[in-house]
């Protein structure tokens, strides 16, 4: 398995934060429950790291409770990386 950084991102009234919260947590999901939220810094985006196979499954975690369109990068740390110069 793969890691991904899944980005919903959403609008900026408090009310679409709330409402953003509450699909997350609705859906019942461990990953989609723990997700991290930049809204009180004005960056209205959740992030969720999960651990999938493909990007496509990442994306799609979030897709039948999110109107948004998510976006999903592949993670690495940086012991992991294949760093050249």
């Amino acid at each position: 398995m793969a890691k991904f950084l899944i980005e919903v991102p959403h609008e900026s009234e408090t009310i679409a934060c709330a409402r953003a919260a509450k699909v997350l947590l609705e859906t019942g999901s461990h990953f989609l429950t723990h997700a991290d939220f930049g809204c009180c810094d004005g960056v209205h985006k959740a992030w969720i790291v999960v651990d999938v196979d493909t990007k496509d499954e990442a994306r799609n975690m979030c897709r039948p409770h999110i109107a948004s369109r998510p976006r999903s990068c592949g993670c690495a740390n940086s012991g992991s990386m294949n760093w050249t110069t």
